[in-house]
C-alpha cells in the first residue's frame, strides 16, 4: 500500500503552485463574502491579487488575543466561520477562553495525513486514541482521522493507566494516538501489571517534544513513532514522516515564517513566528499567527514529498516583558529597527543589575563602529518604548538565529 496519503504530497512545484494560485483567491472571496470579521478586515482587498505567500503577505495577521476579543463580543465563533449552524458538528473550547468548530465535513482537521506518514494505513487495524475527548478537539482530531481512513477508535482519553492497560492487552490495537509521554507511561503501567501490549507497531503523538532517545526506547519495544504539528483552530500544519528529517507543510495549508511581532516574511532558513492560512472553506482562518517559533527548512524529504520543510516546534514567539514596570513588545523592537535602515537582525537583552532592569538593544549592522548610529538608536528606543536602553552594534551574523527577539536574562533568585 502507498506510503502516501495522496497524489497531492508529491506533484511539482509548479502544480502546487498553480493550484494554490486558483485556491488562494477563492478562500479570500469565500472569507470576504460569508465570515463578517473578513469582510470588514478584507474590505477593499482583491482576491483575484492574492494569488501566492508575498501577496498573502500583504494582508493583517490575525493574533489570538485578537480572536479571544471577537469571540467575547461575538459568540461563539467571532465571525470568523463562513459556514451557518446547520453545519457544526460540536464546538470545543481551548484556554482562553477560544472557541472552535468542527463541521461536518470528513476528517474535518486533516490529521489522516499525518497518520499515513506515520505508518497507518487505511482500515489497518484499531487506534488507541488517549487525546481527550472533552472540552478540548484533540480527541475528536483524531478520532475523525481514524475515521477517514477506515480505523476503528478506542476512545480512551487520558487517564485511568491501569484500565487502558487492561484493555489494550484485550483489544491489541494496532496503533497508538497521544502524547509521548503517556505512552510512556502506559509501557510502564504494562509491564508492572504484566500485562502484554505487544499489538502496538506505529503511533502518531504531538503537544510534547519527541526526543531521539524516546524515539529509540519505542523503536526498541517495536513501536515506530512519529510526530505532528498542529492547532485547535487550524488543525494539521505539519507532520514528520520516515525519513525524520523535519516537519513536511500540510497541503491544505499555507505557512510563512515572519518576524516576531509582525506579519513581515524572514529569511529563508531564518527562526520566525509560524503564520498559517488554512484553506478549510469551513473556518477561513487567514494569516493567523500561532505563536510558535520554527524555520524553514531547504532541500525536499527524501520520501518524494515535495511540499516545504520546517524545523519543527522552536519555542514561543510571545517575548513580551516588563520592564521597569512597562511592557515591552518585541513589535516596539521591531519598529526601531525599521526607522534605521542600517540594522540588520536585533535582539533586547533584559538582565537584572543592582536590583534594577537593564535592558540593551544589539543590533547586527555593517557599521558596528558607527557612534552617531548607536545614539539614533537609543533616541528611538526612548521614544517608542519610553524606555532607556543600551545599544551595541555588533557585526551581521554575531546575534543567534534562534527567532528571539527579546531575550529576558533576569533571575530573581
Amino acid at each position: 500500500m502507498s506510503e502516501h496519503y495522496d497524489e497531492r504530497e508529491t506533484r511539482t512545484a509548479g502544480a502546487r503552485a498553480a493550484a494554490i494560485a486558483e485556491a488562494l483567491p477563492a478562500q479570500i472571496r469565500n472569507a470576504q463574502a460569508n465570515a463578517a470579521h473578513y469582510t470588514e478586515s478584507l474590505a477593499g482587498i482583491d482576491a483575484g491579487d492574492i494569488t501566492d505567500a508575498a501577496a498573502l503577505a500583504r494582508l493583517p495577521v490575525l493574533r489570538k488575543s485578537e480572536l479571544i476579543e471577537r469571540q467575547q463580543a461575538e459568540p461563539p465563533f467571532g465571525g470568523l466561520t463562513a459556514v451557518g449552524h446547520e453545519a457544526t458538528l460540536r464546538v470545543f473550547q481551548s484556554p482562553g477562553p477560544i472557541y472552535e468548530p468542527q463541521t461536518r465535513r470528513e476528517d474535518f482537521w486533516r490529521f489522516g495525513r499525518a497518520m499515513t506518514a506515520a505508518g497507518f494505513r487505511r482500515g489497518g487495524g484499531l487506534v488507541h486514541n488517549t487525546f481527550a475527548y472533552h472540552f478540548t478537539p484533540a480527541g475528536s482530531m483524531f478520532d475523525s482521522a481514524a475515521a477517514a481512513l477506515g480505523c476503528p477508535v478506542f476512545p480512551a482519553g487520558t487517564g485511568q493507566t491501569e484500565l487502558q492497560v487492561r484493555a489494550m492487552a484485550q483489544l491489541r490495537p494496532r496503533y497508538y494516538t497521544g502524547t509521548p509521554s503517556f505512552l510512556n507511561i502506559l509501557l510502564e503501567k504494562a509491564d508492572e501489571l504484566g500485562e502484554r501490549v505487544d499489538s502496538l507497531s506505529h503511533g502518531l503523538v504531538t503537544a510534547e517534544p519527541l526526543p531521539p532517545s524516546l524515539v529509540e526506547r519505542f523503536r526498541e519495544r517495536g513501536i515506530e513513532v512519529h510526530q505532528c504539528y498542529g492547532t485547535a483552530d487550524l488543525g494539521l500544519i505539519a507532520y514528520e514522516t520516515a525519513a525524520r528529517e523535519g516537519l513536511v507543510v500540510d497541503e491544505d495549508v499555507i505557512v510563512e515564517i515572519v518576524r516576531p511581532g509582525t506579519g513581515e516574511p524572514v529569511q529563508e532558513g531564518e527562526v520566525g513566528e509560524v503564520v498559517v492560512t488554512t484553506l478549510n472553506p469551513d473556518y477561513p482562518l487567514i494569516r493567523f499567527a500561532t505563536g510558535d517559533l520554527s524555520a524553514v527548512m531547504p532541500g525536499a524529504c527524501p520520501t518524494g514529498r515535495t511540499n516545504r520543510r520546517i524545523r519543527g516546534w522552536m519555542g514561543r514567539a510571545d517575548q513580551t516583558a516588563k520592564v521597569r514596570g512597562m511592557f515591552v513588545h518585541p513589535s516596539q523592537v521591531d519598529a526601531v529597527a525599521r526607522r534605521h535602515p542600517a540594522l540588520g537582525r536585533t535582539r533586547l537583552v533584559v538582565t537584572r543589575e543592582d536590583h534594577r532592569d537593564v535592558m540593551t538593544l544589539y543590533c547586527e549592522t555593517a557599521q558596528p563602529e558607527d557612534t552617531a548610529l548607536a545614539g539614533a538608536v537609543g533616541e528611538s528606543i526612548r521614544e517608542l518604548c519610553k524606555l532607556r536602553g543600551e545599544v551595541a552594534l555588533v557585526a551581521p551574523g554575531e546575534l543567534a538565529n534562534d527567532g528571539k527577539v527579546i531575550d529576558d536574562q533576569r533571575d530573581y533568585a
